[in-house]
């Protein structure tokens, strides 16, 4: 079922529909330069930029010896508080912790959480698994990057649309890794399926921003030599691997008039068919990277942030 779209994004879309069309019409074909240029466009839409306390650039060290950087966030430096791993969307070829700075603060300012939002590697460059090997190390070692920062012990990790997907894995990755620990996981319009099985991949493909062949493209760079056939995508999607009841507890955020739509939901069913706990939040009338719209859809980023703050600082 196709969705209806809140009429705060008409206009925007119109105009992105146009752009879109424009460039089909005289041949443009996607490039990761051009790709990432449009994305951080949407910077000038993100006005709310809350005041944090502590901000400052960090970086883990790899094993390797490089260094993976990340940027801190405390709304108050001396009081524990919980952590929030904070992996950022994009396609995992888009996307910075410079762009999801408003992202970051306004999270850090609701939920009043330590953020730490990681420059995980991106493809075509790195293709996959290079940065979910940067964000499992990131959540592993954590504490390395909270030097002066009280932080409570508990440790979140949150993802948007790719960042969903690395989110999911990780989850999926615990199973056989055990210094993997996640205490909470928080999941907006999540990618977990790199089959693009799901019906509304298709219903919702075209109009509504994120188009069906972008996807399609964003994976095959993602991909490039990494996976050899459909059956390993398959392993590779968080919503084929195991479910249980020990998962991490998940709040997961879906857009009506999203192409990820219905895989979001399929993950939900399949925690709660696994007796896992999971909350869903659905956003009838947005569509896919809302968050990054915060200036035409401010009242549903305020009831996003709102929402993931009673889920992370809830009892028990």
């Amino acid at each position: 079922m196709r969705g209806i779209v809140s009429p705060k994004l008409e206009d925007f879309l119109a105009a992105t529909n146009k752009a879109i069309a424009d460039a089909k019409a005289q041949g443009i074909q996607y490039t990761p330069t051009q790709v990432r240029a449009n994305l951080d466009k949407l910077a000038a839409l993100m006005n709310v930029k809350p005041s944090i306390d502590f901000i400052e650039d960090r970086a883990f060290t790899m094993a390797d010896g490089r260094s993976l950087q990340a940027r801190v966030y405390s709304p108050n430096p001396t009081k524990p508080l919980p952590v929030v791993m904070h992996f950022h969307g994009g396609g995992h070829m888009c996307g910075s912790v410079a762009l999801y700075d408003p992202v970051s603060r306004q999270l850090a300012h609701t939920a009043q959480c330590v953020v730490i939002c990681v420059e995980y590697r991106l493809a075509p460059e790195h293709p996959y698994p290079a940065g979910i090997h940067d964000c499992q190390h990131a959540l592993i070692h954590y504490q390395d990057v909270l030097s002066g920062i009280a932080h409570d012990g508990s440790i979140a990790i949150m993802g948007d649309s790719a960042g969903g997907a690395i989110c999911t894995t990780l989850t999926m990755n615990r199973l056989k890794n055990p210094a993997i620990r996640i205490d909470k996981q928080i999941l907006i319009y999540p990618s977990v399926d790199y089959t693009m099985s799901s019906a509304s991949i298709s219903s919702n493909g075209q109009g509504f921003l994120l188009e069906q062949a972008r996807v399609r493209w964003y994976f095959q760079q993602y991909f490039r030599h990494a996976l050899a056939n459909e059956e390993e995508v398959k392993r590779a999607s968080p919503l084929f691997g195991a479910f249980d009841a020990d998962m991490p507890a998940t709040l997961v955020f879906t857009a009506g008039c999203d192409p990820l739509r219905d895989e979001g939901i399929a993950y939900v069913n399949a925690m709660q068919d696994a007796g896992a706990s999971v909350e869903h939040c659905h956003l009838d009338g947005m569509i896919h990277a809302y968050m990054l719209l915060q200036d035409l859809v401010s009242e549903e980023c305020q009831t996003t942030y709102q929402r993931i703050d009673r889920f992370l600082n809830a009892e028990g």
